[in-house]
């Protein structure tokens, strides 16, 4: 798995992951609590805040569709209402990003159209992310490949074919920077749905990206398990607390949580290290407590050992217990006390 600079910061698998926190609609439509969410965030330890770029104008049109799944958070919802609760006004963009900055975090976003991009564009921000629902959009794709920018594309809700068709556009078009997340597009998404599996077997298919997790479960576990099998980003979406509703809050963290998936996630890519057998330099003092022989009651010279009064005890500062057969039998040379540890001059 490749290396890439997203922002000044390199992502992949030779550093720690890289943490995107997920704004989503979870302002409430406050500007204020926007900011409070990254300044809440941030202090968690939080890489970069994320926002989505849309109106509902540009997003669908007033009836188009009702959601009808009993089994949707949004259920009975109209799809261009639902929009306009979750959409982040244009003009709070830039106060969310100089916050950000001011932590010292990356701020981007989700464009849904060509507009977006233009509008992202006169903000100079350092990368773009393409959500599921919209890699099959090739014209989209095309614009934001034309930045030069750093690309992050989700893959939920697509078809192995629709990802690497959106891989070659982008590529195509002029991205040279590119991760794709594993991502389920369910809203939540629950551990038996996620399918971490696929991480490597997408880095095996993708050669030239980092591969990370757009992660809509509960908890920090499955990022933490995503770590493990070789993710380099972490994308969670953010609330301050679920109890204060809003359109993702059912499936957000809370800051704790992201103190938790930072820290986590970081110590699951440290523990990762290397093949590794033999000694290493901090085990070297714990072989003291290895097992050995000890002559277990006072012999006489030339008393043979016994299984009553040789043992096979700690610490390791006698012969190896590997020997304990051979000795049976053996006289002592020598006049030996109980806890004396047995070397060979004393046989």
């Amino acid at each position: 798995m490749p290396t890439i600079t997203l922002g000044g910061r390199a992502i992949g698998p030779d550093h720690p992951p890289f943490i995107i926190a997920e704004l989503s609609g979870n302002h409430n439509q406050s500007l204020e609590r926007g900011l409070a969410i990254v300044d809440a965030v941030a202090a968690a330890g939080a890489h970069a805040i994320k926002l989505q770029t849309y109106t509902a104008d540009t997003m669908t049109l007033p009836g188009a569709y009702r959601i009808d799944d009993p089994n949707s958070l949004w259920y009975g919802r109209e799809l261009h209402e639902l929009y306009q609760e979750a959409y982040t006004p244009w003009d709070w963009h830039q106060p969310l990003f100089d916050r950000a900055k001011q932590h010292g975090m990356l701020a981007f976003s989700s464009p849904f159209d060509e507009s977006a991009v233009d509008f992202l564009e006169t903000l100079d921000v350092p990368a773009y992310k393409i959500a599921s629902f919209e890699n099959t959009d090739w014209p989209l794709l095309r614009r934001v490949a034309a930045t030069g920018k750093p690309v992050i594309m989700s893959t939920g809700a697509s078809t192995l074919a629709e990802v690497a068709e959106a891989e070659q556009v982008l590529r195509a078009a002029g991205c040279q920077e590119l991760v794709l997340l594993k991502c389920t597009s369910t809203y939540p998404a629950t551990p038996l749905n996620t399918n971490l599996r696929t991480i490597p077997h997408l880095a095996q298919l993708f050669p030239a990206s980092p591969i990370g997790l757009s992660d809509h479960t509960a908890g920090v576990g499955a990022a933490v398990a995503a770590v493990a099998l070789g993710a380099c980003v972490i994308e969670k979406h953010v609330t301050l607390r679920r109890a204060d509703g809003g359109v993702d809050s059912a499936f957000s963290l809370e800051p704790e949580e992201v103190a938790t998936l930072a820290t986590e996630t970081e110590r699951a890519w440290q523990a990762l290290g290397q093949i590794q057998y033999g000694v290493q330099r901090a085990e070297e003092k714990s072989r003291l407590y290895k097992r050995s022989l000890y002559v277990a009651q006072d012999i006489a010279a030339g008393e043979v050992f016994t299984p009553d009064n040789l043992r096979v005890v700690r610490p390791g500062l006698g012969l190896p217990p590997r020997y304990y057969d051979q000795l049976l039998g053996k006289p002592a040379r020598q006049a030996l006390a109980a806890g004396t540890p047995l070397t060979w001059e004393m046989l």
